[in-house]
């Protein structure tokens, strides 16, 4: 058995029990506790993304409470958006888009914790901020180790093994256009402009990233939007049968029976977990750097992100699939050849360049919002611009060489880690969830009040975090 093989196997057990029973615990757990935050202060997340930040001095490049929620939705809205929604579908049958909704649902209470502890912890480096997992664990329960753990789990999986990943699917989609693509010098230019364009970018600063992905993301998510509106109007007739088959799947108790672990439960629940990330500990590293005035505003933005990312992007390809009358087969026609044939399908021979270039768009954002996790836990570990020139350098490389080759290992030890720093923060939204409830009623009351919620850190009984500030 190889390293790989072991891999795969842990993976397997991690992702189809462990994780996922904890991810939905702590989910309906934070439901429960917030009274539904989700659902009851949804207005309110939209009506946040669009506030300005706080009065900035001069010379500050400060992140918006919009561009961290772009942040962490380039991160969030990949190419698990197209070609894992194709997987799940094509090994699980339609009634795993059920349970994906459903997980965005509970998913967007732990996501709203995450983030909120993010923000309440967050330190300043110069003119912007950061936090995220790590500084809290730290600053908030005391353990730096956990921090430490955490930030090397994170940077392994999002800045070698996702990114990798990323690339490599930018680069594969090519693969229509030129005949025997992996042979060609084409893989090594692919590498060479996503590797210069990426570092573009992050040798801009965060602001940079902020603005980039304020840009493209909108763009990307309104355009693949559009593309699955325009599907369920062309098939209008056949939506109801769709919706419904839905349902019925999802239920299917012979079929879970059958095979508990590769049933449309499970496939749906790991899909809409996985693509979303609530809970994971990823996104409260962008959301720590958005300048707001109380914490719970970006928690309540993050919540909107887990609704963009599977109600609107993953229901998007759901329905473009399922919709065209081509059949998923697992291990034949799944993952991206599988879109590419339904949108075909649906659209024409056009829909395929769509594909392309929507894998293109979500990928490189999704490079961006991975690095922007990353810098921000190589600054945990420790803050030295030596260290972290010489950690972009690899980033690049990383980049470079994913565009080139299929490193299967590299991505099965990315979501091992990925699932051990799943574990670690679960723990400490946990051990810290009566923080954020408390935070949360402090905003409840201010609105209550008619007042604008503006957070001081003593009006909750904290003391130390970047909150202690002068009432005007």
């Amino acid at each position: 058995m190889t390293f790989n093989d072991v891999l795969s196997k842990i993976n397997d057990v991690m992702y189809t029990y462990i994780l996922i029973i904890l991810l939905v615990a702590v989910g309906v757990y934070f439901t429960i506790r917030t009274k539904g935050v989700q659902f009851r202060l949804f207005k309110d997340g939209i009506k946040s993304i669009m506030e300005p930040s706080e009065k900035r001095k001069a010379g500050e490049k400060k992140v918006s409470s919009f561009q961290a929620l772009m942040i962490s939705t380039a991160s969030r809205v990949g190419t698990g958006n197209i070609a894992g929604i194709a997987t799940a579908i094509a090994a699980g049958g339609p009634g795993a888009v059920f349970w994906m909704w459903l997980m965005a649902l509970i998913g967007g209470a732990s996501a709203f914790v995450e983030s909120t502890l993010a923000q309440i912890y967050k330190v300043k480096d110069g003119g912007q901020y950061r936090g995220g997992p790590s500084y809290y664990m730290e600053r908030a329960l005391g353990k730096r180790w956990m921090g430490i753990l955490f930030s090397i789990l994170l940077i392994i999986c999002f800045a070698y093994g996702f990114n990798g990943l990323q690339s490599f699917n930018m680069s594969s989609a090519l693969e229509y256009y030129v005949a025997d693509y992996s042979n060609t010098v084409w893989p090594m230019v692919v590498g060479i402009s996503l590797a210069v364009l990426f570092g573009l970018v992050i040798w801009g600063g965060t602001h940079r990233i902020g603005f980039i992905s304020a840009v493209i993301v909108p763009i990307m998510a309104t355009i693949y939007i559009l593309m699955g509106l325009v599907t369920m109007i062309l098939n209008i007739t056949e939506l109801p049968g769709v919706i419904a088959l839905i349902v019925k799947e999802a239920f299917d108790i012979e079929a879970i029976m059958g095979g508990f672990a590769g049933s449309a439960v499970v496939l749906g629940i790991k899909r809409g977990l996985f693509s979303n990330e609530a809970g994971m500990g990823s996104a409260p590293n962008a959301s720590a750097s958005a300048d707001v005035e109380h914490p719970v505003k970006q928690g309540l933005v993050q919540v909107i992100s887990v609704f963009i990312d599977t109600i609107l992007i993953c229901s998007s390809t759901a329905f473009m699939l399922l919709l065209s009358g081509v059949e998923g087969i697992k291990g034949t026609l799944d993952g991206i050849p599988y879109v590419q044939k339904a949108i075909s399908a649906n659209v024409g021979e056009w829909g395929i360049h769509f594909i392309t270039f929507s894998i293109f768009a979500f990928a490189f954002t999704s490079l961006i919002g991975n690095y922007c996790y990353a810098e921000s836990n190589i600054l945990f570990i420790k803050n030295n611009k030596v260290l972290l020139n010489i950690f972009r350098v690899t980033c690049l490389i990383a980049v470079f060489l994913g565009a080139q080759a299929d490193f299967s290992m590299v991505w099965n030890l990315a979501d091992v880690t990925m699932g051990l720093m799943a574990i670690v923060n679960i723990t400490a939204i946990f051990m810290l969830g009566k923080v954020a409830l408390k935070v949360l009623k402090h905003y409840e009351n201010q609105k209550k009040e008619g007042k604008k919620p503006v957070f001081y850190e003593d009006e909750v009984g904290l003391t130390g975090t970047v909150w202690t500030r002068n009432r005007e």
